[in-house]
């Protein structure tokens, strides 16, 4: 949101955020203030003056002394270096070496997915030699074939179901399924499950001959896993819509229609070609009726949803003259944003103008001849969806496209006409494309993904130069694996058509096996890299396979989960150039300044961090590995001695809680019999009793994490008995004292105050502890202000405000952070303290001074609360302290909902910056249905003039009208259920979308620093100084003496947003490269399969036997729907 350069209630102008404005003349302290401030002191009534900025810097100085002064008695930071050191036989300091550490995962990576290699290989070349040996059977039935019907159970579930009569035949199996956590799901090791498209006839001879020689792949599935125990998913997506997978389990039934078709999957689409250039154009001239228009628009979405990130696209519509539907002028990436736009703007295409199929053609060769893009440079295409036409256009191909023809064309005649489409079959088959015909929605979803069939004919010809295992992009297994990717290799056809004749040009379908993210991130080092250090790894397109970041709210199975690098972490030019050597394959390491974005999301601290990175072999990813400096070092115990080992045991013991202090200790995966419980309590007990049968040192165990937890809680119980135990709290009003360490022991003394600890008992994952190995001196956190108690209330309970530090070693010149220490400040007992800080008072006991009549005086923070605001804000703008008792509720609020012009000023003023960045991973609740009215969604409703009107009964409108009700009459449900609903997503109640996040964070200012806030007839003073060591600023403050200062209120709260323009972002796209390999030509190509169609013209007879079919209400029984698979596959 624009900032108002000056507002009633706003200062003056400030600089940009980041850089120190020129101070007017009016802000010329050092020589005015002494001039200004009694005359400003003199315009009004009281005796009292606003402090100035001696008196403010000396309250400064008081409120850092103090809390200084309570860090180092209670602390305990010292004390602990001296603990640590005392104990250094008792633990050895390690190195992290990022090349080494680098190199050692990315190999260990290699290796994982080349075992998955070698099971594709074993599984592709199966597959081709039993269809190969397969002999294709004309007279094949249901009964012959016996296998298990993954949708089987559901479909027996459904009365409704077409399919309860088959499933009851003895050709589909009943199996008995096992619980497998590695699947997250029942299975069975015997048996594959086969999975079929609901709108493909299960009983056709081409279904049925592929069932019955993938059969033979069950023993291949069964063999993989014997030599590899760690297999997850193997999948055969066959061209023919049929999958087969192993190990068998049902299929997750969705409430409604199942619109799985494994040929839309991400994975089988990249198997199954090479990347594309494609140009939509769609004919919106006037003789498209309104329902053709209907479908020529879910046609181009649909065909938009076989393109992945690897392919560029652009759509136009045409008539006399072509114009794209959107905002992108040239080809852009297909990937999930870009669509989204295509999809939108298709929408507004409106019907009118005559045909024009020149222009449409050479709108469309140009955008495919334009080299100054960046695009797929592989398989070039156009695909022209229309009602029909006249025109060959054959000087276009002569012009752009012959004698190479290396831009195929595909054809759609879209609705039900009468018109010739002989030459729409003419322009596919003079350039080597394919013309499809698409009359009804239920034609839709085949015919626009066909042409990939077309583009593998190189892949097949090429044979085993094409049988390359490409790794896909992160997505959403559809049987609940959770994030997977992928390997895929596609599978040939290996036959042909007679003897002599040439080898045949089909793709069989792909071979996929799924390798779950979590089972790469247990090969990185977990715990060594400290709490700030981490392992990523990216693609060729910047998309992150691993990062501590990648946690989608909600996944679309449909498209894969694309984050980028460079919006998982805040976004500079050194993280740009780190990504272009990544994606180039290249070795590198640098160190840099950069921001990093704290774990709650509410502030924002400049780090140095160090990045090394390396290539995975063999694959198209690249890993990374970042450290901050003082992570290069980390503690391993040497717990040899059993005796110490079990006495520092004791100390987790709650009977010693009472005296020693709570203990939380993180959930981590100590033992491998060890039960995980999200409540602490019980998953201590749990590791107490696992601990009383193992020894720390048992192999079942993580030696390494347990005898770092083991040490850092004796540690920890010497602070307790060295500082914490003689020290009364209460005399410096603390509620808590407490330390956290690398070990995972987080100890909170007393005992009674871990009943109000809310931080995560994982240190790694608790932001106070995070944030403070990041900052020097002491890190403030005030209570989020969704935990805030009302005013009411406050008198009853204590809000805490958390105060940490870092414990920095240095042991023989190799310096480490491994614990955090701090206190938990009584909120309404400092806020008095603060009070008095910032008052003419000494100390808490003595008296208040009167000013006198005749006396001049400054305001301090306690004697004038009515007329002075104080308050300690922190480094992301959250209030910590105010003088304000009506104001104690609100602390934890960003400031500029306490105070929104005094914000303002502060910001104006650079004491802040403003950091804006996108969530791309959030996850929004479902925007309400709009009123649809009586009639079905998406379909045409003809007035009553036409239904007078005895030439629209004859026309191709009525038919197609005619022909989606009884469609819609025989599946009903079409009309019901929108496709997220339909394939059982949780998109249904959640759907993801884009967050817009603002965090705020000390600007370049770092002096005291006086100002005025400009209310015209009304002014506001005020007073700005950070406090030393501390990431707190120190605000004094004139009360708004006029109700009518308003000011632009800054805002912090996360809003859903639409993401940057993404019309302006494609005109400077971010550096990428495609797949190295490119299957889009091969000289033997036999163009000649092409496509064939024929005009259905309706007769009278059959239009008024279909009315009287709808007017009765009684749709005839669905008739056996064969899969537009024309050719066998013998």
């Amino acid at each position: 949101m624009a900032l108002p350069a000056r507002t009633c209630g706003a200062a003056r102008p400030g600089p940009r955020p980041g850089v120190r404005p020129p101070r007017p003349p009016w802000l010329l302290w050092p020589l005015l203030g002494p001039l200004l401030w009694p005359l400003l002191a003199a315009a009004g009534a009281s005796a009292y003056s606003f402090p100035q900025q001696p008196t403010v810097q000396h309250w400064a100085r008081r409120l850092e002394q103090e809390i200084d002064g309570v860090m180092r008695i209670f602390g305990g930071v010292q004390q602990l270096q001296e603990i640590y050191k005392d104990n250094r036989n008792l633990f050895e300091v390690q190195e992290n070496e990022p090349q080494k550490l680098v190199e050692k995962v990315a190999g260990d990576i290699e290796s994982l997915l080349d075992r998955k290699v070698q099971a594709l290989k074993r599984l592709a070349d199966a597959a081709e030699n039993f269809q190969k040996a397969h002999r294709w059977q004309d007279n094949i039935k249901e009964e012959d074939i016996v296998y298990y019907d993954a949708k089987a159970d559901a479909e027996l579930d459904d009365p409704e179901s077409e399919d309860v009569e088959r499933a009851s035949k003895a050709s589909t199996l009943r199996l008995d399924f096992i619980e497998d956590s590695n699947f997250k799901n029942k299975v069975n090791y015997s048996y594959t499950a086969v999975q079929i498209p609901t709108d493909i006839y299960k009983g056709s001879t081409i279904i049925l001959n592929e069932l019955n020689w993938t059969e033979a792949l069950e023993n291949v599935f069964t063999e993989n896993r014997r030599q590899d125990p760690t297999l997850l998913w193997q999948v055969f997506g066959s061209a023919t819509g049929v999958t087969r997978y192993y190990p068998a389990t049902p299929w997750r039934a969705p409430k409604k229609i199942d619109l799985y078709d494994v040929r839309r999957r991400p994975w089988y689409i990249q198997g199954a070609s090479s990347p594309k250039d494609m140009v939509i154009i769609v004919d919106v001239s006037g003789s498209v009726s309104g329902l053709t228009l209907k479908l020529m628009k879910t046609s181009v979405c649909e065909m938009l949803d076989t393109l992945s990130d690897d392919d560029y696209v652009n759509v136009a519509s045409f008539n006399e003259k072509a114009q794209p539907v959107s905002c992108f002028t040239h080809l852009v990436q297909a990937n999930v944003r870009n669509k989204k736009v295509f999809k939108e703007a298709v929408q507004g295409m409106v019907a009118k103008g005559t045909t024009g199929y020149k222009a449409g053609f050479e709108y469309a060769f140009d955008q495919l001849q334009n080299s100054n893009i960046t695009r797929a440079n592989c398989n070039k295409m156009i695909m022209m969806f229309t009602d029909g036409g006249e025109d060959r256009v054959q000087d276009v191909f002569e012009k752009y496209n012959w004698p190479n023809r290396t831009v195929r064309v595909f054809t759609f005649s879209v609705g039900q006409h009468n018109y010739d489409v002989t030459p729409l079959q003419w322009m596919a088959c003079a350039n080597k494309g394919y013309y499809f015909e698409i009359p009804s929605i239920g034609a839709i979803r085949i015919n626009t993904q066909e042409y990939l069939d077309v583009l593998g004919r190189p892949m097949v010809l090429a044979g085993k130069e094409a049988k390359q295992v490409q790794w896909t992009n992160v997505y959403e297994d559809a049987l609940g694996l959770g994030l997977v990717v992928t390997g895929t290799l596609p599978v040939f056809n290996l036959t042909q058509d007679g003897p002599g004749e040439k080898k045949n040009q089909l793709i069989l379908g792909v071979m996929g096996i799924d390798v779950a993210l979590n089972d790469i991130k247990r090969l990185t080092p977990n715990y060594t890299l400290g709490a700030n250090g981490y392992v990523f790894a990216i693609d060729l397109n910047g998309y992150v396979l691993l990062h501590p970041n990648l946690k989608p709210q909600t996944t679309n199975f449909r498209e894969p989960v694309t984050l980028d690098f460079l919006d998982a972490e805040l976004e500079d030019e050194n993280k740009e150039e780190i990504r272009r050597s990544m994606i180039d394959g290249n070795k590198g390491h640098k160190q840099i300044r950069t921001l990093l974005k704290s774990l709650d999301e509410r502030y924002i601290d400049e780090v140095k961090r160090n990045y090394t990175w390396v290539p995975i072999r063999s694959t198209n990813y690249s890993l990374g590995l970042v450290l901050p400096p003082y992570s290069t070092f980390y503690l391993q115990a040497n717990l040899s001695d059993q005796i110490l080992q079990v006495k520092y045991f004791e100390f987790l013991l709650p009977s010693s809680f009472e005296s020693e202090g709570h203990v939380f200790i993180a959930p981590r995966e100590y033992c491998k019999d060890l039960n995980a419980s999200d409540n602490n309590t019980e998953f201590l007990k749990n590791f107490i009793e696992l601990m009383e049968k193992v020894t720390p040192d048992s192999k079942q165990c993580n030696n390494f994490l347990l005898h770092n937890l083991i040490l850092d809680t004796g540690i920890t119980q010497q602070l307790v008995e060295r500082v914490w135990r003689d020290q009364d709290l209460n005399t410096y009003s603390l509620l808590a004292v407490f330390a956290a360490t690398d070990g995972g022991i987080t100890r909170v003394f007393p005992n009674k105050a871990a009943e109000d600890w809310t931080e995560n008992p994982e240190p790694f994952n608790a932001s106070f502890y995070r944030r403070s190995l990041d900052n020097r001196g002491y890190v403030f956190k005030p209570p989020a202000q969704e935990a805030l108690l009302r005013p009411l209330e406050l008198e009853n309970d204590t809000v805490g405000i958390l105060v940490s530090t870092a414990v920095e070693l240095s042991l023989g010149g190799r310096t480490l952070r491994p614990a955090v220490v701090g206190v938990k400040l009584d909120l309404e007992a400092w806020a008095e303290k603060f009070k008095v800080l910032a008052s003419n008072r000494t100390h808490q006991d003595q008296p208040q001074k009167q000013c006198g009549p005749n006396s001049h005086c400054e305001m301090d923070c306690e004697v004038n609360n009515e007329d002075l605001l104080c308050v300690l804000i922190d480094d992301g703008g959250f209030l910590v302290l105010s003088n304000q008792n009506h104001q104690w509720d609100q602390v934890g609020r960003f400031f500029s909902e306490v105070d929104a012009n005094l914000m303002l000023a502060l910001y104006n003023n650079s004491f802040y910056t403003r950091k804006e960045s996108y969530d791309y991973q959030a996850a929004c609740a479902p925007q309400p249905p709009g009123n649809l009215g009586a009639a079905p969604r998406g379909i045409f409703v003809p007035t009553i003039a036409d239904f007078l009107n005895l030439a629209w009964w004859t026309s191709a409108a009525a038919w197609s009208l005619f022909q989606q009700l009884l469609y819609g009459l025989i599946y009903h449900s079409w009309f019901q259920a929108d496709p997220a609903e339909a394939e059982g997503n949780p998109e249904a109640r959640e759907s993801s979308c884009v967050m817009k996040q603002t965090q705020y964070y000390f600007g370049a200012v770092n002096a005291s620093y006086n100002a005025i806030i400009d209310c015209g007839n009304c002014s506001r003073l005020f007073h700005a100084q950070r406090l030393t060591n501390t990431n707190l600023l120190f605000v004094v403050a004139e009360k708004p003496l006029c109700s009518q200062c308003e000011a632009g209120r800054l805002l912090q709260k996360e809003t859903h947003s639409d993401g940057p323009e993404q019309c302006e972002l494609v005109q400077r796209p971010r550096y990428r490269r495609g797949p190295h390999i490119c299957f889009d030509y091969n000289a033997t190509e036999d163009t000649s399969d092409c496509g064939r169609g024929a005009s259905f013209p309706p007769s009278l007879g059959v239009l008024v036997s279909l009315q009287l079919l709808l007017l009765l209400g009684l749709p005839p029984r669905p008739q056996p729907q064969v899969h537009a698979h024309a050719s066998h596959r013998p």
